[in-house]
C-alpha cells in the first residue's frame, strides 16, 4: 500500500493555509474511504489556480497502489468524473467509466494506464468555494456502486465541515500575549458573525445545523436566572452584524434583504431586548448570552 500524503512527500503538512488543511484531514480519510468502500485505489485532487489560467484540479493525495500517470494529473473544470462532479455540485458513480455517457471522456488515456474500471466521485465545497474532489476506484467493473457512493459523499461532507471550522478557528489564532480582552472579544464576536454567515451558504441541512451550534457555543450560555429570549435565526442573523457595527443599509446588503425589512428586524430586535437603542440591544444580547 503507498500512501501520498502530497506528490512529493510523506510529512503531514502543518497547519495554515487552505490547502494545508485540505492535506491533513485527508491523511486518515483516503486510508478509511479504501477500506470501506473496498476501492483499488482512493485519491483526492484540490482546486488550484495559477495566474491568469482557469482552476484545475490537482491529482496530489493517493491511498493504494498508483500503477500509471495519475499522480500529479491535473484535470480541467466539466472534464472527466472529476471536473464532471464539481460543475454539477453533487457526487457521482460510473459502473463503467469508458461507456459512461454522462461525462467527457477527455482523460480516458489515463484512467486507461492506471487500468481503472469504476469509479465513484464527491466534491469538496466549503459555503461556495470549490476546494477538492475526492474518489474511490475500483480495477474491476462494480455494478452496485450506492454503498459506495454513500460513504464517499459521506467522507467529502466530513472534510467540509472540518475545513469549515478549521477556517474560522483561524481568525482567532493570533499572539494571544498582545491581544486586549477587548481585541480579543472583537474577533470572537467577528466568528461568530462569520459563522452565521457562512451557515447561509451551506446547503446541507446537518452541516448547516453544526456551524450554528459552534456559533451557539462561542456566544455560551446564559446565567439561569436571566431571562431567556428566543430569537428567529433571521433576527439572530441581523443581532451578530448588529453586533459588528453595520449600518441597516451594509445589514441589507450583507443578507440580501430590503432595507426595510431589516429596519423591521432591529424594530423587534429593540422590543424583545427591552432596549431602546441598537446599542443598548447588543449590550442586553451579550448579558443573556445571545452573542458572544
Amino acid at each position: 500500500m503507498i500512501i501520498d500524503v502530497t506528490a512529493d512527500t510523506h510529512t503531514p503538512p502543518k497547519r495554515g493555509t487552505p490547502h494545508d488543511e485540505f492535506a491533513r484531514h485527508l491523511l486518515r480519510t483516503l486510508r478509511r474511504l479504501r477500506k470501506s468502500t473496498g476501492a483499488s485505489l482512493a485519491f483526492a485532487g484540490r482546486v488550484v489556480a495559477e495566474s491568469g489560467d482557469d482552476p484545475k484540479i490537482e491529482l496530489s493525495f493517493f491511498d493504494g497502489d498508483v500503477v500509471g500517470p495519475l499522480r500529479g494529473a491535473r484535470l480541467d473544470y466539466g472534464h472527466g468524473l472529476g471536473g464532471h462532479v464539481l460543475q454539477r455540485r453533487r457526487a457521482t458513480a460510473v459502473n463503467d467509466y469508458f461507456g459512461s455517457p454522462v461525462i467527457t471522456h477527455t482523460y480516458d488515456n489515463l484512467i486507461r494506464a492506471e487500468r481503472l474500471s469504476s469509479l465513484v466521485a464527491a466534491p469538496i465545497i466549503v459555503g461556495r468555494r470549490h476546494i477538492g474532489v475526492l474518489y474511490a476506484a475500483s480495477r474491476t467493473a462494480h455494478d452496485q456502486l450506492d454503498d459506495a457512493l454513500d460513504i464517499v459523499t459521506d467522507e467529502a461532507r466530513a472534510i467540509e465541515q472540518q475545513l469549515t471550522v478549521a477556517e474560522v478557528l483561524g481568525t482567532l489564532r493570533t499572539d494571544e500575549d498582545e491581544l486586549s480582552l477587548a481585541a480579543w472579544r472583537s474577533r470572537v464576536q467577528e466568528s461568530h458573525t462569520r459563522l452565521r454567515r457562512l451557515a447561509d451558504t451551506v446547503d446541507e441541512p446537518s452541516l448547516r445545523a453544526q456551524l450554528l451550534d459552534i456559533a451557539a457555543d462561542l456566544a455560551g450560555h446564559a446565567p439561569a436566572d436571566d431571562i431567556v429570549v428566543r430569537l428567529t435565526s433571521r433576527e439572530q442573523d441581523v443581532l451578530s452584524l448588529l453586533a459588528v457595527g453595520l449600518t441597516n443599509a451594509s445589514i441589507a446588503t450583507h443578507l440580501g434583504i430590503g432595507l426595510h425589512t431589516v429596519k423591521g428586524y432591529v424594530k423587534s430586535l429593540l422590543t424583545k431586548l427591552d432596549a431602546s437603542s441598537r446599542f443598548e440591544a447588543v449590550v442586553n444580547a451579550r448579558r443573556v448570552r445571545l452573542i458572544p
